[in-house]
């Protein structure tokens, strides 16, 4: 699938940006482990903690106050903050509760929100509860899920 993603965006001449806290950089790890991935890929966002996702994507501390990390609102700002912070056309955002601790009734463990962003498009929001899956399954399930968003958002649009 990253592989797929970079040919997508190699074919449309833009960059790529990732914004990530479950994952902790994974779905960059993942681009970047295949050769040439830096015509595509611009950058990295790992933030873990709602400080980074104020300091270094413009995350609101209003929308951290009132929806929490974990949320639809997070994960568009976070998609929106990669944009505007780097040379990419497209980003994907996720913020999750990989487990096995933090979760709640609202917020499963297994919840996570994706945010995607490209340019000239409104931004989009979705969520999956990967449930039954430990920690690194969230992550892994997280990675490919947000991969198949970016590929998905550039076949139907086209720049």
């Amino acid at each position: 699938m990253a592989r797929a993603v970079l040919a997508a965006c190699e074919a449309r001449g833009i960059m790529l940006a990732t914004a990530e806290s479950c994952t902790g950089g994974m779905i960059a790890a993942a681009l970047t482990d295949i050769a040439g991935s830096s015509t595509v890929v611009d950058r990295g966002f790992v933030t873990y903690s709602n400080e980074a996702k104020m300091d270094m994507l413009g995350v609101s501390a209003n929308t951290l106050d009132a929806h929490g990390a974990v949320s639809r609102e997070t994960a568009l700002e976070m998609a929106r903050g990669a944009l505007e912070n780097s040379r990419a056309s497209i980003s994907i955002a996720v913020t999750g509760v990989a487990g096995p601790g933090g979760g709640s009734a609202e917020k499963p463990v297994g919840l996570v929100w994706f945010g995607l962003a490209l340019e000239g498009h409104e931004p989009v929001a979705q969520s999956r509860i990967f449930e039954g899956l430990d920690r690194a399954g969230v992550r892994s399930a997280t990675v490919e899920t947000a991969l198949g968003m970016v590929l998905e958002a550039l076949r139907q649009t086209t720049n």
